[in-house]
This record gives structure tokens, C-alpha cells and sequence, in this order.
């Protein structure tokens, strides 16, 4: 028996309209650095605050197998709900720099229980045709990823405070749509108890760590390309010394990866998950080793094109390897599993953005955007192994 229609558009809605906290400091830095006198390092600091506190959600969540042993859409209304308050304490305008990194560490800890639950919901309902309901949910957080470049195209049109509200407004929004919509899914196996190794013993199964493995050396890439992105354009247009809209090229080439996710879903469904993840992969290694050469093209338009290319492919496998992740999983563990595999993925950004950000201070040439391939190729060589896919 298949899903009530509405259940997958209420998945996504939801994990967009809550996953809008994620990077919402993001849009309004200026005038956060303006209202609270902030140096040039905030943007940076706030946003590794809400990775960390991200990463550190997903260890508790998934060592107290919280989203196998309580209802996940409660799990996520009220992680939406704290998540909110966490996000409208930046109007306090009594914040110090150091409440301004801790609300932002907060919002990434309650984050941990809206993304990859999102992805246990909707596990639970669609045991087959995972991979398509999930490249609709990857792509809704892609374009929310995109929108803080969007809104600083704005400008002076929208107050940050209005930015800062809605928001918040949107995950409460959001959280209670999920709880009163999509009951638990008819797929799920709640686990009855504490299992404190939990999150250790999903990587027993072989399969799972194949999968796994892919999925880390996707996120080397992922977010480490997304937060360079500006520079990218920048180094094109200082190059050419020509003109372009940085602010809105980013918004294009982040947000044009959520189209990517969803044809992704639809191509794994003739071709299988684990082959187009492998080629989304492939091709977008074969972005990191290209972009030096591709730089010196002189045609704006080719160059462009290249960018939004590598935007589709550096996402599309993204809910294909949370696909694979799910289906070789231990059922009664399947919420701890995406759980565990999103905090580890996320750690790796870390490590890759500081890589560059070093490498870029010390050698200052595009060449360094090479060390970008290293995670695509030993993703490859996870998923070179048969596995279920």
C-alpha cells in the first residue's frame, strides 16, 4: 500500500521550512556585525558554531538512540520548536559575541534532530523509491542553503530582524505540520531500549560501511565547494576584470544542486542508487581537477555553465548515499545510522574547509582546490566494492 499523497510534500516542506535556521545568521551577517559589534571573523565563527553544535546533536542523538526509541515526528516537532527559540534569541539585543555563538551552537544541536530525521520519516514510509522521496528532501535543504546569498542580494529591502522572525516562524511552521501530518511511517522499528554502542555497531555490517565510506568522501567535497563558491566567482571575474553579481551566481549555483537531487531520485530508479551516485561522484572529482584549467577560459558563459554543472553533481548523490546508508542498515538502528553517518560527515567538512582555507593562505593559487578530488576518489573506491545499491 503506497503513502497518502500527502505525506512526501509534507516531509519536504517541513524539512525546508526548519532547515531555513540552519544558515540564517548567514544572510544577516552585516548587520549582526553592525548591531553587536563584531569583527570581519564572525561569518566564519558563527557558522562553524552551528556545525559543531550540529555535530555534537547528532553523537547525543545517536547515542541515545533517540530517533529509534521516540516517535520521530515528535522528535523533530520539538527539535523544530527549540531550535526556533534558539534562532529568535539573536533579536536580544543585550547579546554578547559569546551568547551569539552559543545560540548558533544551540540551533546546530536541534538541527540534528530535524535533517536527518527528516531523512528516518521518510525512510519509514517509502521502503522502495527511498532514493527519490530523499533527493526531495536534500534538494529542499540545498535551496536553503543558497537563500543567505539570495537575501544578501537584497540588501537594504529586507531588515534582519524580519529575516531573523520568519525564520523562526517558519520551523515552528514547519515542526507542527510534520507532527499533526505524518504519523510514524509504517516501516519503522522502534527499538524498545538504550544501546549506548549503537552508534559503533552499525558499522559492523560490511555493506553499511561501503556505504558509509562513499558517503564521507562526498562530504570532503560538498560543503568546502559550497563555502568557496564566492571565491570562485571572485577569482574569475579579478582574473577577466570584469563584473559579476557574486552574491547572485552563488544563489544560482548552490540552489540549481536541489534540481540536481530530485533527478537524481528519478535516474537511481532506471539505473539504480549506488550507479548514479558513483557517476555524481565521478563527475564532480572530475570537477576539482578541472576547475585550474577551466579558470583560464576567457568565455564567461562557458565558465558559468561549468560552475552550475559542478553545483548539480557535487549534490545530486547526496540522498543517494543517505539511500544506500538506510537500506544496509539494521532496521531497529536505521534512525541512529543516518544519524551517526551525518554527525561524521559533517566533522569532515571541518577538516576540509580549514585544509583549503590554510592552503589557500599559503599558496594562494587555484591549484589548491585540487585537494578537493581526494574525497571523491576514495568515495569511489568505498563504493567499488559489491554492496546492496
Amino acid at each position: 500500500m503506497s503513502p497518502a499523497k500527502h505525506i512526501l510534500p509534507t516531509i519536504v516542506l517541513a524539512q525546508f521550512c526548519c532547515t531555513s535556521l540552519w544558515f540564517a545568521s548567514n544572510g544577516v551577517i552585516g548587520d549582526l556585525i553592525i548591531n553587536f559589534g563584531l569583527g570581519s571573523f564572525a561569518l566564519g565563527h558563527l557558522t562553524s558554531a552551528v556545525q559543531l553544535g550540529f555535530i555534537a546533536g547528532t553523537l547525543v542523538f545517536a547515542l541515545f538512540t533517540l530517533t529509534d526509541r521516540f516517535s520521530p515526528s515528535r522528535l523533530f516537532f520539538v527539535c523544530g520548536v527549540l531550535g526556533a527559540l534558539s534562532n529568535a534569541s539573536l533579536l536580544w539585543q543585550g547579546n554578547t559575541y559569546g551568547s551569539l555563538l552559543f545560540l548558533r551552537f544551540l540551533t546546530g544541536f536541534f538541527l540534528a534532530g530535524i535533517y536527518p530525521v527528516g531523512m528516518k520519516i521518510a525512510a519509514d514510509y517509502y521502503d522502495k523509491g527511498l532514493g527519490k522521496s530523499l533527493g526531495f528532501l536534500v534538494g529542499a535543504l540545498v535551496v536553503g542553503t543558497a537563500v543567505p546569498h539570495f537575501l544578501k542580494g537584497l540588501g537594504d529591502l529586507v531588515s534582519w530582524l524580519w529575516v531573523i522572525g520568519a525564520t523562526s516562524v517558519l520551523a515552528v511552521f514547519g515542526g507542527t505540520i510534520l507532527l499533526l501530518l505524518v504519523p510514524n511511517g509504517p516501516y519503522r522499528k522502534p527499538s524498545q531500549h538504550i544501546d549506548l554502542s549503537a552508534c559503533i555497531k552499525v558499522f559492523a555490517v560490511k555493506d553499511f560501511r561501503a556505504a558509509a565510506f562513499g558517503y564521507f568522501g562526498h562530504m570532503w567535497e560538498l560543503y568546502t565547494f559550497w563555502a568557496f563558491v564566492p571565491l570562485l566567482l571572485s577569482l574569475f571575474a579579478k582574473k577577466r576584470n570584469i563584473s559579476l553579481d557574486i552574491s547572485l551566481w552563488s544563489f544560482v549555483v548552490i540552489a540549481i544542486g536541489g534540481l540536481a537531487c530530485v533527478m537524481g531520485g528519478y535516474l537511481s530508479h532506471r539505473w539504480g542508487t549506488k550507479f548514479v551516485a558513483a557517476a555524481a561522484l565521478a563527475l564532480s572529482g572530475c570537477c576539482c581537477l578541472l576547475f585550474p584549467w577551466i579558470l583560464q577560459i576567457p568565455d564567461t558563459t562557458v565558465f558559468l555553465a561549468f560552475l552550475c554543472f559542478w553545483g548539480m553533481v557535487v549534490i545530486a548523490d547526496s540522498p543517494l548515499f543517505s539511500t544506500l546508508v538506510a537500506q544496509n542498515a539494521d532496521p531497529e538502528r536505521k534512525g541512529t545510522a543516518l544519524t551517526i553517518v551525518n554527525g561524521l560527515g559533517y566533522s569532515i567538512t571541518i577538516g576540509s574547509i580549514l585544509l583549503l582555507l590554510y592552503a589557500q593562505e599559503t599558496w594562494n593559487t587555484p591549484w589548491i582546490f585540487l585537494l578537493l578530488a581526494v574525497g571523491p576518489v576514495l568515495g569511489l573506491i568505498g563504493l567499488l566494492r559489491p554492496f546492496k545499491g
